[in-house]
């Protein structure tokens, strides 16, 4: 079973601002109500401990895989449940700039496994008002 949910936003500032935002896990817990905290070093390949924060939700700690981390463009890792194939989510995080001092803020997850349809509910409640959630609070941090 697969699904996907994304949001997006638009960001009245550049790439290069939201980008650092985005990368400074130190500072997550002053602004970000959706992923609390992010630790360990951001290069492809490496693993990180994330904590999420679905309002109205049980948090998770996870220890996702790096699989993309191109700066100032897209961020993304892949995270397992207890083993791959049981609920696997990639998680990417996608900056497109429009060149006239806007960027467009997509936050999406791929979730693929047998437990999928079991979260399915939580996904598309929880889950997706903590991406639109943290879509807003970048934007105002972004922004000011």
């Amino acid at each position: 079973m697969a699904k996907q949910i994304k949001t997006e936003i638009l960001i009245h500032s550049t790439p290069e601002t939201i980008w650092n935002i985005l990368t400074d896990f130190k500072k997550y817990p002053e602004w970000n109500p959706f992923i609390t905290s992010i630790e360990g070093k951001a290069e492809v390949g490496m693993k990180i401990k994330a904590r999420m924060q679905p309002p109205e939700a049980k948090g998770m700690t996870f220890t996702p895989k790096i699989l993309a981390f191109r700066a100032n463009k897209e961020f993304r890792w892949i995270g397992h449940l207890l083993f791959p194939g049981l609920f696997d989510g990639e998680h990417c995080f996608e900056l497109i700039d429009h060149g006239n001092g806007t960027t467009t803020f997509i936050q999406k997850e791929n979730f693929k496994g047998i437990l999928v349809p079991i979260f399915s509910k939580m996904l598309d409640v929880n889950t997706v008002n903590g991406f639109k959630l943290m879509n807003e609070k970048l934007k105002l941090r972004a922004e000011q």
